[in-house]
């Protein structure tokens, strides 16, 4: 995976690319002695990520129903990486607690994976745009997962709707 930086700017063939690899045809390649996570950002008006991993579903949050910072102009071209989006959002009580509901959830599945010894959870954040809500939990929670299981489980961080 650390060669996949490399790879041309086609999402698609990102994506197969990076499921052969994982796959168990190249058990070599993979890393399939630990759990790893891979958190997207999406659009909704994109559609749902696919899970290439063979096992198929995780999580889907559906982030449309908290405050949106892509209706107010100062965040147009902002995004969920940004202080300023990060500010707006984590004013809100709703958002605090989707984040605590969210990412204890998404714990509870994680330690039940590496008990059972599992090698995948996809945990995907969609919204309208795909570039301030969904973006935003997801870079959280991959700062949550990294704090909190260090190198017990690969992180896999996607923002589909971003500019890579």
């Amino acid at each position: 995976m650390e060669n996949s930086k490399n790879l041309p700017d086609i999402p698609l063939l990102r994506e197969l690319l990076v499921a052969l690899i994982q796959s168990p045809i190249f058990p070599s390649l993979s890393k399939r002695d630990i759990l790893t996570v891979t958190i997207t950002s999406f659009s909704y008006k994109k559609g749902i990520p696919q899970d290439f991993s063979a096992n198929g579903g995780g999580f889907v949050f559906d982030c449309r129903a908290l405050p949106n910072p892509g209706r107010e102009k100062l965040y147009a071209n902002a995004t969920g990486k940004d202080i300023s989006v990060i500010a707006y959002l984590e004013k809100y009580s709703e958002v605090a607690q989707f984040k605590e509901r969210t990412f204890a959830l998404v714990e509870s599945s994680v330690n039940n994976y590496l008990e059972r010894k599992f090698t995948n959870l996809m945990v995907n954040f969609g919204c309208t745009g795909g570039q301030h809500r969904s973006v935003y939990f997801a870079e959280q929670l991959q700062k949550y997962l990294k704090e909190k299981y260090s190198n017990r489980i690969h992180i896999e961080l996607k923002h589909t709707n971003l500019p890579n």
